[in-house]
Parts: C-alpha cells; structure tokens; sequence
C-alpha cells in the first residue's frame, strides 16, 4: 500500500486534499457537547394530581398509564416515581440507536388511550411528553435588589418573559424554571366550612360556576328585523382578576336573601403556584433558569446565543433586576478544545525542528509536518460518519493520538 502512493504522488495529493475538504466540513456539522451520548434515550412523562397523596397518584394515574405504555417499539423498561406532593413521572428508556422523536410520538399516542381514564384534576392541569435529558448547558439566575420584586415576582417575570425567549433559541432543547409563578391561593379555614355545613366540593363547584369564560354571543345580529341599522357583540367579564373579586364568590344563597361567599370562609391572597422550589444566589433568595441542550445542539453556539438573547433581555428588566450565569458548562468544552489545538501546535512545531535538525532535508521535514493535520482532519470525518460528537472525551482522544501520529510520521520518513 505504501509503496501504492510513493508511486502516485499526485494521486496521494489528491486523496489528501479530499480528506482536508471533508474533515474541515465534518468539524462544522459536529455536535458539540460536554459528555457524548451514551445512555438509551429516553422519555419522560410528567403529571399532576393537586392534594393527591402518593399512593393515590400511583393507584389512579401512574398505573393507568404504565398499562397503556407497554408494547411500545423498543422500550426496555421504565420507572414511576410519585412525590407526596401530588407530581409524579413515568421515565420510560428505549433500546440504543431509537429515534428519540418517534418514541415521543408513539408515546403521546398511547397516552391519549389514558387519558380518558385519568381523573379530571390530571386532565385539567395537563400530561407532558418530553425528551429526557441528563444534563444541563448552563444555569442563569434572575436577582433583584428592588423590593417590590420578590422570588414570586421573578419567577412570574421569568416564565413569562425569559422562559419562552430562551426557548426560541436555537440548539435549546428544553428551559426548566426553578421558581413559581403566581396562583390566586385559597386557604379553607375547615372549622368555618363546617359551621356553615358546607364541603370543599361545594367551594370547586362554586369557583368553577362563576369563574368561567363564556361565549355570550351578539345583540341584533342577523337574521335581524327591518330597519335595524346595527348589532353588538355582548362582552361578559366572566373571569375573576382580583382577590376581592374571587372573596364575593357566593358559595350559598339563603331564602331571606343572605349570602355565604368564599371570603366567609376561607383566606384569598396572590401567591405562588408552588411552594416546593426555592433558588439562591450567593444566600438571596433568587429564580433559577436551567437550560437543556437539544441531542443534535452545539453546546458552544447555544450557550453564545443564549448569553445574547439574555444580553438583549437585559435590557428591558425591572429595574434592580440582573441575570447572572453562575454554572457555564460550555466553558469545559472551550478548555479542551483549546488544548487540543496548543498541543497539535506543539505537536508540529516539535516534529518540524526534530526532523529539519537530524535529516537537514527540507522535503522530508515538510512530510510529516502535513501528515498530522491531515490525519486528524480525517479523524473528525469518520466522527461525523460515526455519529460521534466533539467531547471532553474525543478531546481527550485526540490529544493522545497526536503523539502517535507524530512517532508514526517519523518512523514513516
């Protein structure tokens, strides 16, 4: 073989220029991440049953949808897991090399077969499918040293604001909010509900009755009588906004024409959705931001274009509001790629003397000197090819294959 292309010089040259055109083409279509993917994909489905206590959630929706789930192409196995706080998740792992999407779709599918079967307060606050993943590209945190903003206030800011943002950018495969956003909270006081011999039952029938939006439809629309020159549209404000709106909420009209409203018998304030999440920054009481990175993402131009998007954000906070990036993990992958290009610099510049000094030829100091970045060119093609991804660990790889390139060039001259 080698003495193949000695004699075909220009062929050599030619298959040489091939490999620089395709590795310098694999290195921009190759993922970047810090870890490569080496776990089965997986598929995780999260649920909500309000007051539930474990054993419920697990009786009534977990099971459900477990049943539903098996037979699914290429699941291995999957986990429940069921908080006391009524939120529970289905992880379901499928066989190496499935295709994560499809699996999400024959999942949603098989989830509509159980929902019917769920219980309403399930149904109502929503299943997600999502595509699990492990780890995290960067964390950001929304601080405030205005008062007037409290963890509430950012998380609400945040999920309304930042959230759907970072979202939107590209190469982000999943935004989690560490915080809360804010909720209308009634407190039932059970000794005042008693006395009134109602139930909670009572409480949801009337929060639901009366704060409803409705289609009221319009006044002198056609087919409308002769001569009537116009018709409106009937506006109800059927939702309730403010907490002394849902506080005149009447539970209970008696005959001589008093009332029982939800105020008579419980606490109304505005306040977090969730109290189980708390973040801090630096001991203050702040709301986290996790961002994901997609299966097919470029942890450095995600991370970039997520420092960007916040940069432009920034620019339109509450005042005292800042975002700050404490956990970048990105940053690992910069450092490892720098130190492969220091060393293959090293790398050539060492090959380079040792032979120009020992054989005083400059043609065969030149050979080797090409040889390395060829060879490693090439290697970044047969990642691509490979579905491999630019790692701490191919990183790793390279560095430790640069020696040997540069012993085998040597050898070769």
């Amino acid at each position: 073989m080698a003495r193949f292309f000695i004699d075909r010089p220009v062929f050599a040259w030619v298959i040489a220029l091939f490999v620089i055109v395709f590795g310098g083409v694999a290195i921009t279509q190759l993922p970047v991440a810090q870890y490569p993917s080496v776990a089965p994909p997986s598929i995780v489905v999260q649920t909500a049953y309000p007051g539930a206590l474990a054993q419920t959630l697990e009786d009534s929706v977990l099971s459900v949808i477990e049943r539903e789930m098996n037979g699914s192409p290429g699941l291995i196995y999957m986990e429940s897991v069921a908080q006391a706080d009524g939120s529970g998740s289905i992880t379901l792992s499928f066989e190496p090399g499935t295709d994560p999407d499809l699996a999400q779709v024959d999942v949603q599918n098989r989830l509509s077969r159980a929902t019917p079967r769920l219980p309403q307060a399930v149904t109502q606050q929503g299943v997600r499918v999502d595509k699990s993943r492990s780890n995290f590209l960067l964390f950001t945190i929304l601080s405030s040293e205005n008062p007037a903003y409290d963890p509430v206030a950012l998380g609400d800011y945040a999920a309304r604001n930042v959230v759907p943002e970072l979202q939107r950018v590209p190469g982000v495969g999943q935004v989690q909010l560490f915080g809360t956003e804010r909720a209308m909270r009634i407190w039932i006081d059970p000794a005042k509900l008693v006395g009134y011999k109602l139930s909670t039952a009572d409480v949801n029938a009337a929060i639901q009755a009366q704060n409803a939006q409705v289609a009221s439809g319009t006044i002198g629309d056609r087919p409308n009588v002769p001569g009537q020159p116009i018709f409106a549209t009937v506006v109800v404000d059927g939702q309730l906004k403010t907490v002394e709106q849902f506080g005149n909420i009447v539970l209970r009209a008696n005959a001589d024409g008093s009332t029982v409203r939800l105020k008579d018998v419980a606490r109304v304030e505005l306040g977090a959705q969730a109290y189980a999440t708390q973040a801090r920054l630096n001991g203050k009481a702040s709301t986290g931001i996790g961002v994901q990175l997609s299966p097919s993402g470029n942890a450095m131009a995600t991370a970039k274009a997520v420092k960007e998007r916040l940069d432009e954000l920034s620019r339109y906070f509450p005042q005292g509001v800042k975002a700050t990036i404490p956990y970048d993990s990105s940053k690992f992958v910069d450092i490892s790629i720098k130190q492969v290009v220091e060393t293959l610099i090293e790398a050539v510049i060492l090959v380079f003397l040792v032979m120009y000094l020992f054989l005083q030829n400059i043609r065969y100091t030149i050979i080797p000197t090409l040889v390395v970045p060829v060879s490693l060119l090439g290697t970044f093609a047969v990642l691509l090819g490979l579905g491999f991804s630019i790692n701490v660990l191919t990183m790793f790889g390279m560095v430790l294959v640069i020696g040997i390139v540069v012993d085998d060039a040597i050898v070769v001259i």
